[in-house]
Parts: structure tokens; sequence; C-alpha cells
């Protein structure tokens, strides 16, 4: 059956400038159908929120699931499901309906997937029940169900302790979920399905890519197992690894701090197998926006394999960051590979402190877009006796910001030289271990504005 499914989730699609995030990676393999059968029951959701085109692309990705099966067990489209395989189809909405048992005709099967209409409501545990009740289980054949379904369970019993023991019985659950008007729970589509969830749901919030995840999930259950699997995932250089956790299959290997290789022997040779592979990433830029989380990912293995991974994006907010006062320029100094030792002129250097550096974070309160901001700080001193004495003015243009709303606007690193020979605030003057005293005003006010005075033209 080949690869039967590949993913990638986050743990969060939002994080703040240094968040921190987990990625999942999965895998799930199965022998070659060719060479070992299989049943599989297509459940298929009817309910009324499958009017219109939700149903018709339902029924395409069906009517493709059933010839990409039809193929694989023969090599050729002939109408007949060959090598031992069967197909069958349960419908469901208020209550599940067998429309056909295990068979190989294609012409048949097509013909109870363009009958169905929508109506209803939705029962899963029907619908389980009924899948199931179509498998033998005296037969060697392994056994799959595909849930498709757009909703949540408005009837019927709890489904999850039917999954469940279907499961236990040895049956494999793929879910395929569309979220309709109902809307739909991806916790329980991956409780109903096989582990890992990752490679076993696969959920899309548009019918046009149905026929895609039903061909993509048949093309891959028809192939054989994977072996000799070799993962290179590269994150984004905005995202750095900062830990791998031992995978289920296999080893992973951190390259360097943006990238990983996975590798795995094998996979689903002899049953279906799942993988996961969980890493953590820290967000290192300085920049805002919404930003893809990896930069590319590649799979390779002996059976050329095809696997296709989501590429989720995750919103960075680092706030608005304003540094006025730069950081002196360096000066570069290289040592050639044969030098012992090196003299270097850096030229004129300003004393800049005798003392100590007050470095200041200034948080502004709800700037609004396109506004330039006054801000002033006052520095003072306080003596034993609570005189203050003057230390420092720092005033500073706020630059506009683009933001829809207002918002919040972080000026950093506003910085005050406070020279020892200055202090007041008691003890020995020369010492550098003084506890010091300040106070520190700040003024901040709009400079564009609409106001003006009634004789006054601009």
């Amino acid at each position: 059956m080949g690869l039967n499914n590949s993913n990638k989730i986050i743990s969060t699609d939002q994080i703040d400038c240094a968040g921190t995030l987990k990625v999942t990676l999965a895998l799930s393999a199965s022998p070659d159908i060719s060479s070992n059968p299989v049943d599989i029951v297509l459940v298929l959701d009817r309910s009324g929120s499958m009017a219109g085109s939700p149903l018709a692309n339902m029924k395409n990705g069906a009517k493709k699931f059933i010839d990409i099966i039809d193929e694989a067990t023969d090599n050729s489209q002939d109408g007949n499901i060959c090598s031992g395989s069967r197909i069958g189809i349960v419908s469901f909405a208020d209550t599940a309906v067998q429309d056909t048992q295990l068979i190989t005709s294609v012409d048949t099967l097509k013909n109870a997937v363009d009958a169905l209409s929508a109506g209803g409501s939705t029962n899963h545990a029907d619908a389980f029940t009924k899948a199931v009740a179509l498998f033998d289980p005296a037969s060697a054949n392994a056994k799959v169900i595909v849930m498709f379904t757009d909703g949540k369970t408005t009837t019927g019993a709890n489904p999850s302790p039917i999954a469940a023991a279907a499961r236990a019985a040895g049956i494999t659950i793929y879910c395929i979920g569309l979220i309709g008007a109902d809307g739909i729970d991806p916790d329980v589509l991956n409780d109903w399905a096989t582990d890992p969830d990752a490679s076993h749901v696969a959920i899309t919030p548009n019918d046009d890519d149905l026929e895609d995840l039903f061909a993509d999930l048949a093309a891959n259950i028809s192939k054989p197992g994977a072996t000799n699997i070799v993962l290179d995932e590269v994150l984004n250089p905005d995202f750095a690894i900062t830990s791998i956790l031992m995978p289920i299959k296999g080893t992973a290997t951190m390259i360097n701090a943006t990238s990983l290789r996975w590798t795995i022997d094998q996979l689903g040779t002899t049953a279906n197998e799942g993988a996961t592979l969980e890493f953590f990433i820290e967000h290192v830029a300085g920049t805002s926006g919404t930003k893809l989380v990896n930069q590319s990912i590649t799979y390779t293995d002996a059976e050329n394999n095809q696997a296709t991974f989501p590429e989720p994006t995750v919103q960075v907010d680092c706030g608005i960051i304003v540094n006025p006062e730069p950081c002196p320029a360096p000066v570069n100094v290289s040592i050639s590979g044969c030098q012992d030792s090196i003299v270097y002129d850096v030229g004129d250097v300003s004393l800049e402190s005798l003392g100590r550096i007050l470095q200041l974070n200034i948080n502004l309160k709800n700037i609004c877009p396109a506004k330039r901001v006054a801000l002033g700080v006052v520095l003072t001193e306080l003596d034993q006796q609570g005189n203050e004495y003057p230390r420092g003015m720092k005033t500073i243009t706020v630059p506009v910001h683009n933001s829809p709303t207002c918002r919040d606007v972080l000026v950093r690193c506003i910085k005050f030289v406070l020279p020892e020979d200055l202090d007041v605030s008691g003890g020995n003057r020369l010492a550098m271990c003084n506890t010091r005293n300040f106070r520190v005003r700040v003024f901040a006010n709009n400079i564009d504005t609409d106001f003006r005075c009634c004789d006054l033209t601009i």
C-alpha cells in the first residue's frame, strides 16, 4: 500500500517574538495491495449540510479512489478490482445504509456513489457499525475504513467506542474531514482514526480539495511499504531548533540550527504502521508577521513514494520596537593564519563614562497610526534628604507606524551616563558600589495633529 499519508502540524498558530512551538512530522505506510489484498469500506456523509458542491466533489473523490484501487490491483483500469481486494460503500445521514457489500465491480460501486443524495442529520455511530459489519472476521485481507464527514455527530450514539472496537479488531481507520456548515472537531476525528493521528487524518475547509484528498489516499494505500526513508527538514531562517525528541521509528539528527534529518530503515512493510517525529523551535528574528515555519522539506525512499507535506504558518508578534540610540560602531580586526601576534591602531576613542549607565525602556501606550510622538525623558538624582539634582534630559522623535489600529510602541535603550563623581546619594563618593537613587519623568505628546488656532494658517 506504500506511503499512506504524510503530514506536518504545529502546536500553535500564534507566538510572541521569542516564542517557541512544537512541530510534529508524521508518516504512515502499508504493504503493497497487489500482493497483500485489502478490504476497504468507503463511509460517505450524505447529511443535509453536504448539499450542493460538497456532495458533488465528494462523489468525484470517491469514484477517483475506486479507479486508483482498480488500476493498482492489476495495472489497468478494467472495471474490476483484482488480486483479492474489495471495496464496499456505506453512506449515512439520520441512519447508515450499506449501499453495497464488499465487491469488485467498479461500475456497481460508482453507481452506488452517484445515487447518493443529501438530507438529514449526522449519525456517525451507525455509520461505523454498518461499515464494520461488512467485514468478514475470517478473511485474511487487511481491513480499512475511510470515513468522510463534514460535521459533528447530531444524532445517534457516541461513535468513539465503536471506532475504538474496530481499531482493536485490527481495522485501520482513516478520516477525511470537510469543515462544513455544522463545523467539525479535529480532536474527534483524531480519536476515531488509527494512530498516529497526523498521518491518518486530513481536514480541509474547501470542498474543491476533496477529489485530491481521496486520490492521494488511494494512491498511497495501493503502493508498497517504504524502505530507506530519508526526510530532510530545513526551517525558515527566522526560526532555530531548540530540541528534538526521540522519534517513534528511526533516528533524527540535527544538522545545524535550522535543519534536521530523519531516517527510517523500513515502515509498513508487513502491516500498516505509523511514525512521528516531534521537535521544538524558537523564533529568533526581530520582525513580526505571518511566517512559514519551514523553508523546505524533502522526502525520499527506495520505492519512490511521493510525500506532500502541509506548509504551516505562525503569526509572530514582536510588537513595535524603536532603538533611538545605536551601540557604537565596531572596528574590524583580522589576524592572518601565520601571525602569532598583532598590533592594531583602532584610532581615537572618546571616553563616555566614568561611572555607570542607566538604560531605560519605555512602553508607549495606544499610539495611533500615522502619528509621530515627541518623547521627553528627564532624569534626576536624589540625595538623602530627597532633594533632586539634574542628571540629564533626552528628547526623541518616535516615528509613525502603519498598523491598522492604535497599539503600543516599545522605545528601547535610552541611555544615561552617570559619572561617579556626581554621586549625591550618600556614602563614599569614590566607591563604585554605592546605591544611587534616581527619578525618571517621561513626557509624550503627538506631533502630528489637525488642531489649528482660529487665526493660524499653516
